[in-house]
């Protein structure tokens, strides 16, 4: 399972978001490669599922995986249950 988690630059952002979610995937005992990159390289990169927020996801669309919208990238309890969400549509939880 890999997650890839996306923004703008590649910077920043994606960063804060993929410490939150590897903090998320612990809790929850989910075994998941996480990373992150800027928008332009995530189309070139073959994930599970892409994480971004609201302005950029729809970029993310058709690319290959399964998309979460976040609505604020410090959001904790929308972003696990965004996961929680998504991992049982794919048959990890």
């Amino acid at each position: 399972m890999k997650i890839l988690v996306v923004c703008g630059s590649g910077l920043g952002s994606s960063f804060m978001m993929e410490m939150s979610i590897k903090s998320i995937l612990k809790e929850m005992g989910v075994n998941a490669e996480v990373t992150h990159t800027d928008l332009g390289s995530a189309k070139a990169e073959k994930a599970d599922i892409y994480v971004g927020t609201r302005d950029i996801t729809s970029q993310l669309e058709g690319i290959g995986g399964e998309v979460i919208s976040l609505k604020s990238m410090i959001d904790k309890e929308d972003m696990k249950r965004q996961l929680e969400e998504t991992f049982k549509k794919l048959g990890v939880l």
